[in-house]
């Protein structure tokens, strides 16, 4: 009898031993599934090239005389706004530019983006307005204007600025920033805050036609 309560035991040791084991793979599952900083804000440049091509669609109708709901450019503009430059660039205004220039690194590129960061919140403006009013040359200029420095911008950022940032603050301070991103999106716009953004994206997307990812494969 003592053999079978000892063999119960080990049995049972056995049993703990291996739902800890699983417990503590689902939680380095869960720790290597979380988006980083670096992560976090690529994507958020993904949302931000989806709202290029809504301007550029834009200013091409406008210069084709095409039909143009201006609401749709207002709305897209509006998000640039409130996510782009309200909450994304802010994030790296805050967190980003100030530990490279403290570190010293970037210096240069961190000066241009910013600068760009102020202009492109005047060019937001002017869309703002000039869509309120008609589909004019000028504001197919200021769609046009605002890809033509977004894209370099953020290809620059993802290529130069956010691998030399990782470098700077190290594993633990790179994963603590991750955390205070995800937090802080939280706050703002609510627990799914990005997915929603991407759906108002996808609606503006629809309204004009670009919605099918096939239509833009090269023949």
């Amino acid at each position: 009898m003592a053999t079978s309560v000892t063999g119960l035991l080990l049995i049972g040791c056995a049993a703990e031993s291996g739902k800890a084991a699983r417990s503590a793979g689902a939680a380095n599952e869960k720790k290597e599934a979380e988006v980083t900083p670096g992560e976090d804000l690529m994507q958020e440049h993904g949302l931000i090239e989806r709202i290029l091509l809504i301007y550029d669609e834009g200013a091409r109708r406008i210069t084709q005389n095409e039909p143009l709901d201006l609401e749709t450019i207002a709305g897209a503009a509006r998000i640039v706004r409130r996510f782009v430059e309200d909450y994304h660039e802010k994030q790296e205004e805050q967190f980003v530019f100030p530990r490279l220039q403290r570190a010293g690194r970037e210096e240069a590129l961190v000066a241009i983006l910013l600068r760009q960061h102020q202009r492109g919140r005047e060019l937001t403006e002017e869309i703002v307005r000039r869509a309120s009013s008609s589909a004019s040359p000028e504001l197919a200029q200021s769609l046009r204007s605002f890809s033509r420095m977004y894209r370099p911008h953020a290809a620059r950022e993802d290529t130069v600025l956010f691998p030399a940032f990782r470098a700077v603050v190290g594993a633990d301070g790179y994963q603590e920033l991750g955390e205070r991103f995800e937090e802080n999106e939280h706050t703002i716009f609510g627990e799914h805050g990005f997915e929603n953004t991407v759906a108002q994206v996808a609606q503006l997307e629809s309204a004009l036609g670009i919605d099918d990812l096939a239509q833009f494969t090269a023949r």
